[in-house]
C-alpha cells in the first residue's frame, strides 16, 4: 500500500484511503459486490450491526483468507457500536457480537455509531414506539463509554478506535479525557456538504476523516424526498465538465475531490464495472482550478442528506448532533 493510497492514524496504523462502503446493499447484492471489491483491490471494507449484513460480509472474507488469496493483514476492517449498545455495559457485548458475524479475532478500527443511544429490546437495533418513533435512552454518558472502549483496545479486540456522526463539541467532551487516540471521526461528506468547519477542527486535533455518501447517497435523498432541493451530484455540470476534461467517470471526480484533500471515501456500488472504477484514483490529479470548481458546489448545511429523520424521534436525544 502506497503512501499516496493510504492515511496514517493516530494509533500507528495506516488505513487505505478509499474502502468499501456496505450500508445500504441486500444480503445477495453484498456477497457478490465484496467479491467483486476485493478482486478490484479494495482491502479497507466497513461495517456497522444496524446495516445488518455483518455475517455477509464475514462469509466472503472466509473465503478469500480460506482460498489463500489475502490474509487477515492485508485488510483493514472497520465497524461500528450500534446506538442500541451505546452505554459502558453494552461495549464489549456488541464488538465481540460483531466479530463473531464478521468471523474476525480483531478488528481494525471501532467507532461508536452515533452520539446517542436508543433503548435495548432483544436483538431490536430500531426499536420503535406505537408512533413509529424510535425510542430513545435520553442519558448518554460519552465519556463512559469511550473508557469502555478503550479497555477493548488493550484487550486486543480492536486495534483503534473512534466516533462517527458526533459533533465539535461532543468530539472535544471526549479528546478532554482520551487515553487511547480518537484515531477516526466518520461523517457525511460529499460535494454539496463539504464540512469545511469540521475537517478544518479534525485537522488541529489530529483526527483523520473518513467521509460516508460521498457520492451523496441518491437511495437515501429519494427515500427522503430531497429531490427537489438536492439534485443528483454526479450530474452536475461541473463535475460532468471536469469529468470529460480528464477522461474519468463523473464518480471518480467527487472522489478525487476528497482524497486529494487527504479524505478517506468508502463508496458502495453493487455494479461490477463502478466498483471498478471507484478505486482507480491515483495515476492523476485535479488541477487547482478543478479543485476550486468543486470547493464551490458546497451548498452548506442545505447539503446534509443523511439527517436522520428516516430514524423518527432521534432529534428529540439531548445529545442529537445535528440541532
Amino acid at each position: 500500500m502506497s503512501e499516496l493510497a493510504s492515511v496514517a492514524l493516530p494509533s500507528g496504523q495506516r488505513i487505505p484511503i478509499v474502502g468499501f462502503g456496505t450500508w445500504q446493499a441486500s444480503e445477495e447484492e453484498l456477497e457478490a459486490a465484496l467479491d467483486n471489491a476485493l478482486e478490484a483491490g479494495y482491502r479497507h471494507i466497513d461495517a456497522a450491526p444496524v446495516y445488518l449484513n455483518e455475517h455477509v460480509i464475514g462469509k466472503v472474507l472466509k473465503k478469500w483468507f480460506d482460498s489463500g488469496k489475502i490474509k487477515r493483514e492485508d485488510v483493514f476492517i472497520v465497524t461500528k457500536l450500534p446506538p442500541t449498545g451505546n452505554r459502558p455495559q453494552s461495549v464489549e457485548k456488541y464488538l465481540k457480537k460483531s466479530l463473531k458475524d464478521l468471523q474476525l479475532d480483531y478488528l481494525d478500527l471501532y467507532l461508536i455509531h452515533t452520539p446517542f443511544t436508543f433503548i435495548e429490546e432483544g436483538d431490536d437495533l430500531h426499536p420503535k414506539d406505537e408512533n413509529g418513533e424510535v425510542k430513545m435512552e435520553m442519558t448518554t454518558d460519552h465519556i463512559a463509554v469511550w473508557a469502555e472502549m478503550e479497555k477493548q483496545v488493550v484487550n486486543g479486540l480492536t486495534k483503534a478506535i473512534g466516533l462517527s456522526n458526533f459533533n465539535a463539541k461532543q468530539i472535544d467532551r471526549v479528546l478532554k479525557v482520551a487515553k487511547v487516540p480518537v484515531s477516526m471521526l466518520q461523517i457525511e461528506l460529499h460535494l454539496y456538504f463539504q464540512q469545511k468547519e469540521m475537517v478544518e477542527f479534525c485537522k488541529s486535533k489530529d483526527i483523520p476523516i473518513t467521509a460516508y455518501s460521498p457520492l451523496g447517497t441518491r437511495g437515501l435523498v429519494k427515500r427522503l424526498g430531497k429531490n427537489d432541493t438536492l439534485p443528483d451530484l454526479l450530474a452536475n455540470p461541473t463535475v460532468l465538465e471536469i469529468a470529460k476534461k480528464y477522461n474519468k467517470t463523473p464518480a471518480q471526480i467527487a472522489l478525487k475531490h476528497l482524497i486529494q484533500k487527504g479524505i478517506i471515501v468508502i463508496p458502495k456500488s453493487t455494479n461490477p464495472q463502478r466498483i471498478k472504477d471507484n478505486i482507480q484514483l491515483f495515476e492523476w490529479t485535479l488541477g487547482t482550478e478543478d479543485v476550486t470548481a468543486l470547493n464551490n458546489l458546497d451548498q452548506g448545511a442545505k447539503g446534509r442528506i443523511c439527517d436522520f429523520t428516516f430514524l423518527p424521534g432521534t432529534n428529540k436525544h439531548p445529545e442529537f448532533p445535528f440541532k
